[in-house]
């Protein structure tokens, strides 16, 4: 595989550094929660329950149990990066495990994997989602058990569709001819390969993952409700939004920054890496330029 196509050329995009500068910032503040937030997350002082933002101490207020919302903003940031990243590494090797296996080996296994795939994706992923949990119970592990369970096969069907393609390719038939196992060629020549891909998907999952882990806990079907979680935190607000509108404005926006922040930059990445891209198309063309330029000026006799 060509490693130059890794490489970070072109003019910088404002939009995509922000979305950078945004998830750097959330898994900062995540892993530094206990240094930084002002207050335990569960503390409550009910002498200032429903203190606005501003209050001396509670820069972002409280909430009906007069427990510091920034506080629980920070350490909500930190459980839904952790169970986020988490997830999306599990979700990601399990299914592309199966997509490499279902487009290499092909035939019925092809077969069988991928109206397992069609059943699965017949059910809308929250849904399953809330059935998973409902029916694992409440708790860390089983959330995050749910969530790679539902969400698997949304790698698996874009990366069989990418090894169908690539196994067919040149390089592939004469790793095979030349006595490669099919391991080998699955792990050494058809993943680099549909890496981009799964980078794609990658930073995708991330964002719908920390979407669907608020939306469970909103519903009261994530953890326990004294873990401080943004779906949590919507759930309680929700009937204080006329009298204390910070309780659910703020992991609101906390939810959309991120999720804003992981979809930019799962597209930008694959701007960078899809050849059919008009980033791709135009650096591609750039890039003959000015090797046609070079050529010409090595070429052209010198007086």
């Amino acid at each position: 595989m060509n490693m130059r196509m890794f490489r970070f050329a072109g003019p910088p995009n404002p939009i995509v550094a922000l979305a950078w500068i945004t998830v750097i910032v959330f898994i900062l503040v995540g892993a530094l929660a206990p240094w930084i937030a002002p207050h335990p997350p569960t503390a409550q002082t009910l002498m200032m329950r429903l203190q606005p933002p501003g209050t001396e101490g509670y820069p972002l207020g409280t909430d009906q149990l007069g427990r510091d919302v920034l506080s629980r903003l920070i350490y909500g940031a930190r459980i839904s990066l952790a169970i986020g990243f988490v997830v999306m590494l599990l979700t990601a090797v399990v299914g592309v495990a199966i997509g490499l296996v279902s487009g290499y080996v092909g035939g019925i296994v092809d077969t069988v994997i991928m109206r397992i795939v069609d059943m699965w994706l017949a059910f809308p992923f929250l849904l399953l989602a809330i059935a998973l949990v409902a029916v694992l119970g409440q708790g860390i592990d089983k959330l995050v058990l749910a969530l790679v369970l539902s969400g698997w096969p949304g790698f698996a069907r874009p990366v069989r569709g990418e090894v169908l393609q690539l196994r067919e390719r040149e390089y592939t038939l004469s790793a095979r001819v030349l006595g490669v196992s099919p391991l080998g060629v699955m792990f050494k020549h058809l993943l680099p390969n549909i890496m981009p891909t799964i980078l794609v998907l990658a930073a995708l999952d991330l964002g719908s993952t920390i979407l669907s882990l608020a939306s469970l806990s909103f519903l009261g079907l994530g953890m326990g409700a004294e873990v401080a979680t943004w779906g949590g935190m919507l759930a309680s607000g929700r009937n204080y939004v006329s009298s204390a509108w910070w309780l659910a404005a703020l992991p609101g926006i906390a939810i959309f920054l991120i999720v804003m922040a992981s979809n930019l930059i799962g597209d930008w990445i694959r701007d960078r890496y899809d050849p059919r891209s008009p980033f791709r198309v135009a650096a591609n063309q750039a890039a003959a330029q000015e090797r046609a330029r070079r050529e010409a000026d090595i070429s052209s006799p010198v007086i």
